[in-house]
């Protein structure tokens, strides 16, 4: 079952959130941060995928601070809005998005939360591990799927275990950035995947999806979320 809800950030912005429930009780609570392209189907089907294993799952919609009820696409113009609206995101302000949505998995579930984020929602999932805590938020683990800036910051130290994926062939996110997490972070599980370009668990965009890499993604983060959300 999914619905959609209205949550209030710390500075009253008043955003959406989708709204995925597991069949039973819920085993703990994932926040799922997007991508550039909205809360699409992409990332419903992903919020769906994660309550069907057991888990209440949390979705916010980072754009409506700047346009409400975006569902992008992968091309054409849509892709142009995507990298538009990008330029105009600031991790320390949809900390707060994150940190709404973060608010009504504990209200629900108690302190059992584990954050998920691809893409930019992958650099928030970090930036969540290490500065959570300035708005309340400690999540009982974070993953990163290819973190697009995560270099940038790399020297900051992570509040809670944190697992990173990336493809070999990104190309948004180069050894640039990576090495110097690695180096920093040695106790950070960082997963490189031969073969994968950037999105490669995009199932909907068939140019990026990468199978094999995304379901050995995937079955790496459920053990992660078992052993430390529950």
């Amino acid at each position: 079952m999914s619905e959609r809800v209205k949550l209030t950030a710390v500075d009253g912005h008043e955003l959406e959130a989708y709204v995925a429930h597991p069949a039973g009780a819920p085993r703990g609570a994932v926040v799922l941060v997007q991508e550039i392209f909205g809360i699409n189907s992409h990332i419903r089907g992903v919020a769906d995928g994660y309550a069907k294993d057991g888990y209440l799952v949390v979705a916010p919609a980072l754009f409506d601070r700047f346009e409400r009820g975006l569902e992008l696409q992968y091309t054409g113009e849509d892709s142009k809005k995507a990298y538009e609206l990008y330029g105009k995101l600031n991790p320390e302000v949809q900390m707060k998005d994150v940190a709404a949505a973060f608010e009504f998995a504990r209200k629900t579930v108690g302190n059992a939360i584990g954050v998920i984020g691809y893409c930019y929602g992958g650099l928030m999932s970090w930036v969540t591990a290490t500065r959570g805590e300035t708005l309340k938020v400690q999540p009982a683990c974070c993953v990163c799927y290819y973190p697009g800036g995560i270099g940038k910051y790399a020297s900051e130290e992570p509040s809670c275990p944190v697992m990173i994926h990336i493809g070999a062939d990104d190309s948004h996110i180069g050894p640039e950035q990576v090495e110097p997490v690695k180096k920093a972070h040695p106790e950070v599980e960082v997963f490189i995947y031969k073969g994968a370009d950037h999105a490669f668990n995009r199932a909907a965009d068939p140019a990026k999806y990468r199978e094999a890499a995304a379901k050995l993604a995937r079955e790496r983060t459920l053990e992660f979320l078992r052993t430390n959300v529950g």
